[in-house]
């Protein structure tokens, strides 16, 4: 795999195009809601205040998350969330590849504050490699476990 396999962009909800914004909705409703067998409202009127991280290959959008300001989904927090990537996409790196431009682009936007995340229980390891860490009981979110984490950049 080269170094640069992937075209990452960061853009505001705004800014996405009509195309762009039905490639996130389809790839996090095949993942969600498909894949995961989790029946849920995936919009939830906070994309209009995020920034929208899209990895693509190609024309085909493999990864995207969401970077949510401080207030928005956490009062004190800014937060990466929506955290997904294409099935046929996993195991080749390309998590981490996300993650790292998201904090990335999360600190460029809202600063260098810690960033909270609400975690599928089974990916904590992931996240701890990242730096995050566990700062919750395990809670159920749609049928499935989750923890909250906190990464404190430095």
């Amino acid at each position: 795999m080269s170094e640069n396999r992937y075209q990452w962009e960061c853009k505001t909800f705004q800014e996405l195009s009509v195309d762009e914004l039905y490639s996130v909705l389809r790839l996090r409703s095949e993942v969600f809601v498909v894949e995961q067998n989790c029946i849920f409202l995936d919009q939830d009127n906070k994309d209009q205040y995020c920034y929208h991280i899209m990895g693509w290959d190609g024309k085909n959008l493999v990864a995207s998350t969401r970077l949510v300001p401080k207030g928005v989904s956490y009062p004190d927090y800014q937060s990466i969330g929506r955290v997904i990537n294409s099935k046929d996409y996993r195991g080749l790196g390309l998590g981490k590849e996300l993650m790292e431009y998201s904090i990335e682009k999360c600190i460029e936007h809202f600063g260098n504050g810690p960033i909270k995340i609400g975690a599928q229980l089974y990916l904590k390891k992931f996240y701890e490699s990242l730096g995050f860490v566990q700062s919750s009981d395990i809670y159920d979110e749609d049928g499935i476990d989750h923890i909250e984490m906190i990464l404190q950049p430095i």
